[in-house]
């Protein structure tokens, strides 16, 4: 069992940064991020691989996110730059434990989830 705590959400104007971290209880093939909007479909942002430097964004955030890792203190961390009110979303750590489908977008792929931190982008 992976337990993921997410912290750094709030409120912000648009064009402004935030940085949201995951922390892990244990050690797994990839963490992901992910949103969910007022009325919106849950999607996919950013996912990282914990053995290298593998990452994966969404169209939608390239060039204005940054996802990273520090594996001695198992915490994952997703820059948020350039925000944009269409940012706003309830943001989600998820956790793949084996791997097995690689690197993936796909939400069903991985097997743990945090609580999620709100992130509020202002007009």
């Amino acid at each position: 069992q992976v337990q993921l705590v997410e912290s750094g959400g709030g409120l912000v104007q648009s064009g402004g940064s935030l940085r949201l971290s995951c922390v892990a209880s244990g050690r797994t093939y990839a963490m992901g991020w992910f949103r969910q909007a007022p009325g919106k479909e849950r999607e996919f942002v950013a996912a990282i691989t914990w053995s290298d430097v593998r990452t994966l964004y969404a169209d939608s955030v390239k060039g204005r996110f940054t996802i990273s890792r520090d594996s001695a203190k198992n915490t994952v961390y997703l820059q948020m730059n350039s925000l944009k009110p269409e940012d706003t979303a309830v943001y989600y750590c998820a956790a793949d434990r084996r791997g097995g489908w690689g690197l993936s977008r796909i939400s069903f792929v991985y097997e743990y989830w945090g609580q999620g931190t709100q992130v509020t982008v202002s007009s």
